[in-house]
């Protein structure tokens, strides 16, 4: 089994490398490239605009990272068509599946973006306009491979005529209808060879021969040649592999319900996980991946050591089932605690009714490895990951806890990322992320954005005015939309298109979504009527930053639609994608 992902830019290192072991499969398999064209691709995949072209490109790796092949879809985003510039496999892999599973999948990308076809050239098979022998049996079987998926070459034509007389083993220009009927009007033909023409072979081709072959396309519609290969497409291919670009990781905290509190009225329950579980399996979009164990350094770099340690000792210390909160505050001398651990709780706690019991830290802690594995799926190939987590944390900043969080999940989470590139940090919870806030508040790498209740009438009631827009070299780069008691979802999107307008001019490298589910009409912890069809345009206008996205679960208590609105969170995002 091999896995398929789309590479976007060089800027994580293990795709910086797969784009030399593309260069060279380029020089192996082409030999007569020059050195500046098998490096164009980096500059093609970050400037569109410069090349005329958005460059797409596939990598088909094998379970232990090495590149088996390539394909470079060109798409003509004005002209809504595909060119075919490159597919290869690695050394002597033809023949082994993966040219038909990487083909496939350029052909996958071709029918979502709804193109009239996939161009390209390949050499031609016949013996009077090839008097390479050695190649015309290659030739034949590309042609054939192409067959099976009903591509074929245009014929009656002008386009395989050499530029030179000398030239010998001229390419057709093969069009692969993606599953319909050959349709192609004559005027769309024109329209597209020039633009090939001119794009990829102007420095190559003069411009009275351009024109001469653009006007030979006479038919309309344009023909195919007649199959002469194969007579049924088939419909499997002998490698198993996965789309991982299209592919949802998700992240669950194996332990979120070891700190549960069994009393009346607590909100944060387990059944929220397999609530959300039981809707999101219905979809099909979602890979579970296993959750590794990561360093504690990742906490203590937004943590205090103090409060991490305070947390790991006072839940060593307390007996199974005993739960602890907070009831005595510093308020009047911060300097001189309380020598009992469960007393000295409220020095580190910014409310009375997060409780502390013996596994609170365990829990805590497999919520960041749960977060961190998800971050890192990002890193492997994955656009869209998901952390679905217990207990959550945007309300815990750098040196206390409270609102049933611990510690930050999402904020290691964007910290961890920060070190490849920009991240925007969007909190959708009802309440504030005031803990995200505090332990970014100082910096311009991480832009962090919430939308919330204003506080008001809202937890945590202290932070989330607009006013707070971060301090020194983090002055606008904290943003608050403290909203009204009554919101419904359209409202709420005129302001979400802001936080997004927002984060497109930041251009970040990577998006967090703090997910909370609380906005949800009749949640026991809001106020505002957001229903399932809302929470999906909201992941679409989210999407259409086309960032690589890491989603953390934040609240969310209302059980009965809990499911619901996640799972259309995430059908919103998959077609934002």
């Amino acid at each position: 089994m091999f896995r398929i992902r789309r590479i976007y830019d060089d800027i994580l290192t293990q795709d910086k490398e797969v784009l030399v072991q593309v260069r060279e499969i380029l020089k192996e398999q082409f030999p007569l490239i020059t050195e500046k064209d098998a490096g164009l691709l980096p500059s093609q995949l970050k400037n569109p605009l410069k090349h005329h072209f958005r460059s797409i490109l596939f990598a088909g790796e094998d379970q232990n990272g090495n590149l088996r092949g390539f394909a470079v879809l060109m798409h003509a985003t004005d002209h809504n068509f595909g060119y075919l510039d490159y597919i290869s496999t690695a050394g002597s892999r033809t023949g082994a599946g993966v040219g038909g599973a990487l083909y496939q999948r350029v052909r996958d990308e071709s029918l979502a973006l709804n193109l009239e076809g996939i161009f390209f050239e390949c050499l031609a098979d016949d013996e009077k306009v090839c008097r390479q022998k050695e190649i015309i049996s290659q030739n034949r079987s590309r042609l054939k491979f192409y067959e099976r998926f009903g591509a074929r070459p245009i014929i009656r034509t002008a386009y395989e005529t050499p530029l030179s007389p000398d030239d010998d083993c001229p390419p057709y220009l093969v069009l692969d209808p993606l599953d319909r009927e050959p349709n192609l009007s004559r005027d769309k033909s024109r329209v597209f060879v020039r633009a090939i023409l001119e794009r990829r072979y102007k420095h190559k081709c003069p411009p009275g021969y351009i024109d001469m072959v653009v006007e030979s396309f006479q038919d309309d519609p344009v023909r195919l040649r007649d199959f002469r290969y194969i007579r049924k497409r088939p419909e499997n291919f002998r490698v198993r592999h996965i789309n991982v670009d299209r592919i949802i990781a998700l992240c669950v905290n194996d332990r979120h319900d070891i700190h549960h509190v069994h009393e009346r009225g607590y909100v944060q329950a387990p059944v929220r996980i397999p609530a959300i579980l039981g809707e999101l399996d219905k979809t099909g979009f979602f890979e579970r991946v296993k959750v590794v164990r990561q360093s504690k350094k990742h906490i203590l770099a937004v943590h205090d050591k103090k409060l991490v340690d305070y947390l790991k000792n006072v839940c060593a210390g307390l007996k199974p089932g005993k739960s602890v909160y907070p009831y005595v505050f510093p308020v009047r001398n911060t300097a001189r605690p309380p020598r009992e651990l469960p007393v000295r709780a409220g020095y580190f706690c910014i409310d009375t009714f997060t409780p502390i019991n013996s596994n609170a830290y365990l829990a805590a802690r497999r919520a960041v490895d749960a977060t961190l594995t998800a971050a890192q799926c990002l890193l492997k190939g994955h656009r869209l990951a998901y952390a679905l987590v217990r207990p959550p944390g945007h309300h815990a900043e750098r040196r206390v806890f409270g609102g049933f969080c611990y510690f930050n999940s999402t904020a290691i989470a964007a910290n961890y990322l920060s070190s490849l590139g920009k991240v925007a940090v969007i909190d959708v919870d009802y309440h504030h992320g005031n803990g995200t806030q505090d332990i970014f508040y100082e910096r311009d790498d991480v832009l962090t954005i919430s939308l919330h209740g204003h506080p008001r009438f809202s937890y945590p009631y202290f932070s989330g005015y607009a006013q707070e827009k971060g301090v020194g070299s983090g002055v606008g780069f904290n943003i608050n939309y403290p909203l009204p008691q009554e919101l419904d979802g359209r409202a709420y999107r005129i302001v979400l298109e802001k936080a997004v307008q927002r984060i497109r001019k930041f251009k970040p490298g990577f998006l967090v979504i703090a997910l909370g589910l609380d906005p949800a009409k009749g949640d026991p912890t809001g106020t505002w009527s957001l229903k399932a069809k809302d929470f999906e345009e909201n992941a679409v206008m989210l999407a259409s930053l086309a960032l690589p996205t890491l989603v953390v679960q934040e609240g969310g208590y209302r059980v009965r639609s809990l499911g619901l609105n996640a799972r259309h969170f995430f059908e919103g995002l998959v077609k934002g994608v």
